[in-house]
């Protein structure tokens, strides 16, 4: 007897996984200059510093890291990355605070809690591929939302609440995935006005909020908030180590976030001991200051690099110019293909993802992502000469 497509869930017969994970196996090719993912340099990563904590903790905490915890997290970290994230302008307690494995899961036991098959979720068009994934493994009907230089387009928004009565609306408000653009001060009040005058949950994704290279912090969507319609959810995977895979979402709702945690539960019984206490010791040794403003000094030169670089690119190529985050998002000429240019780059040893990926309803081909903080000042210029040589033909 043949193992069948038929065999599967319905609701994943179609999802054929990350693009950006299949690109990945391309990076072993030798030369293979990586523009695809979106890690942090690994001149970020401090393996002395995190090895020292892991050590300070067992010899603190012994056994209990080693042992089962419970799904709400380990308290010490709760109030450390409680203290952090109001720092970042969210309105949290400890108790308020579920740790998580990066905010990936933050999000999935957040559709788990709220989401039936075929209940509408708003997402930003383009939005962060990872997400669709999730969502579509939940069934949820996806609905995107038009999208500016502001961000989300909020009385289209309110549109398609209307006209689709969404449980949820998924919103990545600072140096978004995968444009880099900042959703606008008035548009997060808006946002959260709509929620509470609609009853939609807003997952606020946040994980790249503290790599800002110019321009002034902006109050959260979720600081806006005053009735729990808002998930803020935030990762220390871009800050300390992704490897670690530790997250934190904050819950205001204790109705959700006990639904939140029953969803863990059934997923990974607690997020790893251990890997809390290095992330609390981190934020509690006063560590992440000056680990954020190391790490923005050098994504700013490269970001820079890059963006002065964007000018080998055919002429009417657009593209942004974020104040922060990882990515820049451009478009080629009309009538450009980024799948094809893709398909040509990878033989000439540059990778990039193409735009189409990002968006719901496909489409929109002369579109790619471009990261910079995987690649030094060197390499992103080699990688973006390239890049235009190939587009050029």
């Amino acid at each position: 007897m043949q193992f069948t497509e038929e065999m599967f869930a319905r609701h994943m017969r179609p999802i054929n996984g990350s693009a950006i994970r299949e690109i990945f196996k391309l990076l072993a090719k030798p030369g293979m200059i990586s523009f695809a993912g979106g890690n942090p340099s690994n001149t970020a990563l401090e393996p002395e510093v995190v090895s020292g904590l892991a050590r300070e903790a067992l010899e603190k905490y012994g056994t209990t890291l080693l042992q089962y915890g419970a799904t709400d997290g380990f308290n010490p970290f709760r109030e450390s990355a409680a203290e952090f994230l109001r720092g970042s302008m969210v309105n949290c307690e400890a108790e308020d605070i579920l740790p998580t494995q990066g905010g990936t899961q933050a999000f999935d036991v957040l559709l788990k809690a709220l989401i039936d098959p075929g209940d509408a979720v708003l997402c930003e068009s383009p939005t962060f591929l990872g997400a669709i994934q999730a969502m579509r493994e939940y069934n949820a009907k996806l609905i995107p939302m038009p999208t500016d230089d502001q961000g989300v387009i909020v009385e289209a928004a309110e549109e398609l609440i209307k006209a689709h009565h969404p449980k949820l609306m998924y919103v990545i408000p600072t140096f978004q995935n995968p444009t880099g653009i900042t959703l606008s001060l008035p548009r997060r009040k808006a946002l959260a006005a709509l929620a509470s005058k609609y009853g939609v949950v807003i997952a606020e994704d946040d994980p790249y909020r503290d790599l800002r290279y110019s321009g002034e912090p902006l109050p959260t969507i979720q600081s806006f908030d005053e009735e729990g319609w808002v998930v803020y959810m935030s990762s220390f995977s871009k800050y300390v180590a992704p490897g670690l895979r530790v997250g934190a979402a904050a819950i205001k709702n204790p109705v959700l976030r006990r639904k939140m945690v029953i969803g863990k539960q059934s997923a990974d019984t607690h997020s790893p001991l251990l890997n809390q206490a290095i992330v609390d010791a981190y934020i509690r040794k006063g560590l992440m200051p000056g680990h954020l403003e190391r790490i923005c000094g050098d994504y700013r030169q490269q970001l820079n690099c890059m963006l002065d670089q964007m000018k080998l690119l055919p002429e009417g190529t657009v593209h942004t110019v974020p104040q922060g985050g990882l990515f820049i998002w451009a478009a080629l000429p009309e009538g450009m293909d980024a799948m094809e240019v893709f398909n040509r780059a990878v033989a000439h040893n540059v990778a990039f993802v193409p735009g189409t990926h990002f968006y719901t309803e496909g489409g929109h081909l002369n579109t790619l992502r471009l990261n910079f903080s995987m690649s030094d000042i060197p390499t992103i210029r080699e990688g973006m000469a390239r890049l235009a040589e190939v587009i050029r033909g």
